[in-house]
């Protein structure tokens, strides 16, 4: 007897329907779209190869970064050096090997090695000393190289989001590839050569004195600074981030530490158990820093990126070693991004451009057409094998073969998938793959038949028994999905994702919505012989 649960049938029913809901924002015109509500708007987003725009490929100078921070150890080596009376010569950062940057110096003695490891490695603990006769060499280890890269690349990122937002580009599409490189898609944008200027400038920070000799100026988001001036020797600029209004802050226009100086910043927690961000400078900056703190006890100052105050703390104490903490009222994720901005505008790594290609949008036209052309002719063609080799059934595999390319974008619409050529391949492929449980389930039903089973035991007996053929078949081409989301990049994840979900989709089109759909007719028709 074939029974399907109320509940279940309403379910089916209903995942069915908000798939229509959700899919239909994708035909209607932008004009429309505006008059739906807003969680009514999401579409599938086009990639640049459809939509057009431009695609650089940046190279951050990873070695550049290594060196200059080998660099600013040339400020305290020598001190320490001489304080342990340790003769040298030739102390120098040698960037022109084709390796890692090295800090390299010559002693006089060679009874001074262990003297010269233990000032070295007291300076840093991410260095590796090694000595050879009187050759002394440090370089950065390898756990701190690859966390410095992987901090260096995040930053770059940001500082390349911070420059695209700001040139108003509309869903830019910025990324990490391979080890040193960045990619950005920029749909929309035809003419590169104004980012590339953006993205090539070095974002700057600094740290001044906030004036308390004025309050702060209030102002209504979206609007202009009301009108104020500012004390003599001091300026106006807008705090960010702080929810409900603008606020403005009156600092002073003398630089006290330069974001040069930063060496680091990571989110912490403070002794109270609260996020917090602390802050690490190299010698010159941390001198600096203690002489503010010194003298500005109690006293606000301001972390100001890109003529922006992106934090306003009070010194509480003295900070003599140039590691200060920032501790406020953060959530962790407000520590972390205060960091991540911090770092971005502290340690800016050189950019260069290898691979710039623009795509036009008449191109870009060409290739949804052709996209539209192989996904409707894939549809047809299974569409009539289906119905040929199996009739009837056939025919209710292709209602479900519909339901699965509704249900597919309404997926799509709802995570904000972005669609690439690879993707629409990946929905091509998702056609043919989706009727195969179908026809595992149909030939199983066959067997059955063929073994003297009545028809209606039959679709019970052939369902139940197909099933863990189909989840093992489908479950090996997600593992598949899977590997290729995880280390691909860009449209390889699309055509990934899009794979993945049709996957899923046609497992539910299968075994819920097409057997619904056979029970109801063989209910209907009271069948006593199948047409397969």
């Amino acid at each position: 007897m074939l029974v399907i649960p109320r509940w279940k049938i309403w379910t089916i029913l209903g995942i069915c329907f908000f798939g229509m809901l959700f899919a239909m924002p994708n035909l209607l015109s932008p004009d429309r779209l505006q008059t739906m509500p807003s969680w009514l708007r999401n579409t599938v987003n086009l990639g640049l190869e459809l939509r057009g725009g431009s695609h650089l490929q940046l190279e951050v100078d990873l070695k550049a970064v290594a060196k200059e921070y080998l660099s600013n150890l040339l400020d305290e080596a020598p001190l320490n050096l001489r304080k342990q009376r340790i003769g040298y010569t030739n102390l120098v950062v040698d960037a022109k090997s084709a390796g890692t940057p090295s800090l390299t110096f010559l002693l006089r003695s060679p009874e001074d090695s262990e003297k010269a490891l233990k000032v070295l490695r007291a300076i840093d603990t991410g260095l590796t000393v090694t000595v050879e006769n009187t050759k002394v060499t440090a370089t950065l280890s390898e756990q701190m190289l690859e966390h410095r890269n992987r901090s260096i690349i995040e930053q770059s990122i940001e500082v390349v989001r911070r420059r695209v937002d700001e040139s108003g580009t509309k869903e830019p599409i910025i990324q990490r590839q391979g080890a040193d490189r960045i990619v950005v898609q920029l749909p929309g944008v035809e003419d590169p050569a104004e980012v590339k200027k953006l993205i090539g400038r070095t974002a700057k920070m600094t740290f001044r004195l906030v004036d308390s000799s004025v309050p702060p100026v209030v102002g209504a988001p979206g609007a202009p600074m009301p009108y104020k001036a500012a004390p003599l020797g001091s300026e106006y600029l807008e705090e960010i981030a702080h929810e409900g209004q603008v606020r403005y802050l009156a600092v002073k226009k003398q630089v006290m530490v330069s974001g040069e100086s930063l060496v680091d910043a990571q989110a912490t927690f403070s002794h109270t158990g609260q996020p917090a961000v602390s802050l690490k400078f190299n010698s010159v900056g941390a001198r600096k820093f203690a002489d503010m703190s010194a003298q500005n006890i109690k006293k606000q100052f301001a972390i100001i990126l890109d003529d922006k105050i992106i934090s306003a703390p009070v010194f509480q104490d003295i900070i003599p070693d140039g590691n200060g903490q920032i501790s406020g009222h953060f959530t962790v994720k407000e520590a972390n991004d205060l960091s991540l901005l911090l770092r971005a505008g502290a340690l800016p790594a050189p950019l260069k451009v290898i691979e710039e290609r623009t795509v036009g949008p008449s191109l870009g036209a060409d290739s949804i057409h052709d996209g539209k052309i192989g996904t409707v002719v894939a549809f047809i063609l299974v569409s009539i094998f289906m119905f040929l080799c199996y009739g009837t059934f056939g025919f209710f595999a292709d209602i479900a073969l519909v339901f699965n390319l509704i249900l597919l974008f309404a997926g799509l619409s709802l995570l904000q998938a972005t669609l690439t050529l690879p993707g629409i391949a990946g929905i091509a492929l998702t056609i043919g793959m989706a009727v195969d449980a179908n026809v595992l389930i149909y030939e199983r039903i066959k067997e059955e038949i063929r073994a003297g089973i009545r028809p209606i035991a039959a679709i019970e007996v052939g369902y139940k028994r197909a099933i863990t053929t189909i989840i093992d078949s489908n479950l090996t081409t997600l593992i598949g999905a899977a590997v290729l989301f995880e280390f691909g990049t860009g449209p390889i994840r699309g055509f990934a994702v899009t794979l993945a979900l049709g996957i899923l989709i046609s497992l539910f089109t299968a075994l819920s919505l097409t057997h619904l759909i056979i029970v109801l007719w063989a209910r209907r028709q009271k069948v006593l012989a199948l047409p397969l």
